[in-house]
């Protein structure tokens, strides 16, 4: 029987940002790098679920797939990886070019005054000059930012272009999921079917507590957790779940035909799917630190929990 939770926005929706982002053109190559990657065999993949949680976001019904060999890298990119990326080609993201992005409230800077909050999600707030860099607002890069963590701000078309330059792309939902599993087959999460709990079992970086107001960091963070942190899944990829979401190449669809859905999919056109859910994410709040959850975002947003992975075709 499948389990219906609330159905919270884990990451803000469409507002005027999507309007004013203009994705840089100029084409960014580099040599082929295959960066801390593992080799993942090819063969059927599972997608999906026959037991969804969040039925509405698309997660049934389980399907199977075929992949081809791949990398993938251990870890989502971090941020000494992106910096390298911008020094070595000058690329500016989308966030700075927009001149503000998403923060969550309680990262703000102490004594930053009110600030505008996205309605239906207002622990989401605008802040002007958030950017990779100054991850929570401007001077925040000394308290925030650390090299061996998850780079994030970023967007899809960000994740696009530093993927072009290392001689790779995002990843697939079959390829994600395949890799996810580390071999385990049909599981709920990287390491099997045992739930995280808020006091003993907390095998990944996501919220403990009561979403949004009280966050205990009970599993030793309270933002992100460094890329390669708690115990890696059977492939040896880090944190495939939790810490954050992950930019995959596809578009976010949903085949239904309840008319609710339909209405909400038509507010996401153009949208990209994300996986893996964030240090954000609780069981109460936004169950989808599972191996088969999903969300669309749109591919000029960037947020305080959203990053990526990048996959390489098996060396011949």
């Amino acid at each position: 029987m499948a389990q219906e939770l609330p159905k919270s926005r884990c990451c803000p929706p469409a507002t005027e940002q999507r309007q004013t982002a203009k994705s840089q053109t100029r084409p960014i190559k580099g040599q082929l790098r295959v960066e801390d990657a593992v080799s993942i065999p090819g063969g059927t993949a599972l997608v999906g679920t026959n037991t969804p949680i969040i039925r509405d976001d698309g997660e049934d019904p389980l399907r199977k797939a075929k992949v081809k060999p791949f990398r993938v890298a251990a870890t989502a990119v971090t941020n000494a990886q992106f910096q390298a990326f911008v020094e070595a080609t000058g690329y500016v993201t989308e966030a700075e070019r927009i001149g503000w992005s998403f923060v969550f409230w309680s990262q703000l800077p102490a004594g930053v005054g009110p600030k505008q909050a996205v309605p239906g999600a207002e622990w989401w707030r605008r802040e002007d000059g958030a950017n990779w860099r100054d991850i929570n607002g401007p001077g925040t890069q000394k308290d925030a930012w650390f090299p061996d963590h998850p780079v994030v701000q970023v967007s899809w078309n960000d994740a696009q272009a530093y993927a072009a330059w290392v001689g790779g792309r995002l990843p697939t939902e079959a390829e994600w999921e395949h890799a996810a599993r580390g071999g385990l087959g049909e599981v709920m999460f990287p390491w099997g079917d045992q739930e995280p709990n808020d006091t003993d079992f907390m095998p990944c970086n996501i919220w403990q507590g009561q979403f949004p107001k009280v966050n205990t960091g009970a599993d030793g963070y309270l933002a992100t957790a460094p890329a390669r942190s708690f115990e890696p899944n059977g492939y040896g990829l880090y944190n495939v779940v939790g810490n954050v979401w992950e930019w995959t190449s596809e578009p976010f669809r949903i085949k239904s035909l309840k008319k609710h859905v339909r209405q909400r999919l038509a507010g996401m056109k153009g949208f990209k799917l994300s996986k893996g859910g964030s240090y954000l994410c609780h069981r109460s709040y936004c169950y989808r630190y599972r191996v088969a959850a999903r969300s669309g975002t749109s591919p000029d947003s960037a947020t305080t929990h959203h990053g990526f992975r990048i996959v390489w075709p098996m060396a011949e």
